[in-house]
């Protein structure tokens, strides 16, 4: 068999999951489909008594990441599906809040969007909207795209290329959602549809959008081991969240390779959903954040690490022993101890008695470990650095 042959059949089989996924979702948007997936009961029902009854019996994830939304956030729901959690997510933030929810799915952008005045009335404002998107693909409105096509129709190869030379412009000029705008990612059991060459993309665009200290919060359906062949080829499987499934820690790794930190599970269903082939199936729920990018600078800062670990390593490769006096750049001082990022409940921070103002620092060497002595942070000996041990995960430390 032929390259070429194997790619035509791999695309062929792609394209039919495709249409497994929006045939039967479709189906989802008209009557209850409850093999769909395992939805969580933990709603707070203070919420769902605005949520129209249409909306919220088709309710086809398998965890709640809105019970971690903020009130005024703009929040980002990938695979908004029916819409529920989208009209819980608008009251939480809010009026001072924004909710766009994001599907690709004809019948179920319909769905969501039937109720929206009724929400509204009900809530007493209106901060929420659907638009029809492929979630590895945030910029393009694909709705836009329509219109586009209805009044330049592609018949030949020289309209085909204006035509993606357009969508290319819509994606850099008038993005869907654009770079850095978005507090919080959500989506509900989603990712596991999108096709595996298409994931590296995905995870790129929910960090893209991303403001600098957002954060995803993603539930999904993962396995502990890979799904066999036969499993990945059934069309019912992918469209039913299994053939797609990601191995628990490889979803964790798909954050870290996009550059998010302090990834942290904050939740794993005890019990498998579904067990095929001796595959355990379960819903996982993740919460990434972003924003360790920038130099690294000295402003004599230190954090203590509280325990009860002796150490523990951050996702940079600092090592930090318990109770001691870690020096950091004032960019690791930030992550760590930011009140609303994953680690300042076990941090303690440090400042210098005199302040070193941030035009005035020197770099930092981010590697390894270095204690800062508190002669140092006195101001009574700012040259001195004293060494703290093995760099983390080496010469027999772990982490």
């Amino acid at each position: 068999m032929t390259d070429n042959v194997i790619l035509t059949a791999a695309s062929a089989d792609q394209n039919r999951m495709e249409a497994e996924v929006l045939d039967r979702y479709t189906r989802g948007a008209q009557d209850v489909e409850p093999g769909l997936c395992c939805p969580d009961p933990g709603y707070d029902r203070t919420f769902l008594e605005n949520v129209p009854a249409e909306i919220a019996e088709k309710d086809y994830g398998c965890g709640n990441p809105s019970r971690h939304v903020r009130e005024g956030e703009i929040v980002l729901d990938l695979g908004s599906g029916s819409g529920k959690i989208c009209y819980i997510l608008a009251q939480k933030v809010g009026p001072s809040g924004r909710i766009l929810g994001l599907d690709f799915n004809d019948a179920m952008l319909a769905l969501a969007r039937k109720y929206l005045d009724e929400l509204a009335r009900k809530i007493g404002y209106r901060n929420l909207k659907f638009a029809k998107a492929r979630i590895q693909d945030l910029a393009l409105d694909l709705e836009r795209v329509k219109s586009f096509l209805e009044k330049q129709p592609i018949s030949s190869l020289e309209q085909l290329s204006t035509f993606e030379r357009e969508c290319e412009r819509m994606r850099r000029e008038e993005p869907l959602v654009p770079d850095g705008t978005v507090d919080l990612v959500v989506s509900n059991c989603v990712l596991n549809l999108v096709r595996r060459e298409d994931r590296r993309k995905l995870f790129s665009e929910i960090y893209r959008v991303l403001k600098r200290g957002g954060r995803a919060i993603i539930s999904d359906i993962v396995c502990d081991e890979d799904p066999t062949p036969e499993i990945q080829a059934d069309p019912k499987l992918w469209s039913g969240c299994i053939a797609g499934a990601f191995r628990e820690d490889r979803f964790i790794a798909r954050f870290e390779e996009a550059g998010f930190h302090g990834v942290e599970l904050l939740s794993r269903a005890d019990r498998p959903w579904q067990v095929i082939d001796g595959i355990e199936f379960r819903s996982m729920t993740v919460r990434a954040f972003k924003g360790k990018e920038g130099p690294c600078l000295d402003r004599l800062q230190a954090v203590i690490y509280k325990g009860p670990w002796k150490q523990v390593c951050d996702d940079d490769g600092h090592t930090l022993f318990r109770s001691q006096r870690m020096a950091v750049c004032d960019k690791t001082f930030r992550l760590l101890t930011d009140p609303s990022g994953p680690y300042a409940s076990e941090i303690i921070p440090i400042e210098p008695y005199d302040p070193v103002p941030l035009d005035e620092a020197g770099p930092f060497e981010c590697k390894g470990a270095a204690l800062r002595p508190p002669r140092e942070i006195k101001g009574q000996d700012r040259a001195t650095r004293l060494s703290a041990g093995p760099s983390c995960c080496s010469g027999g430390s772990s982490c």
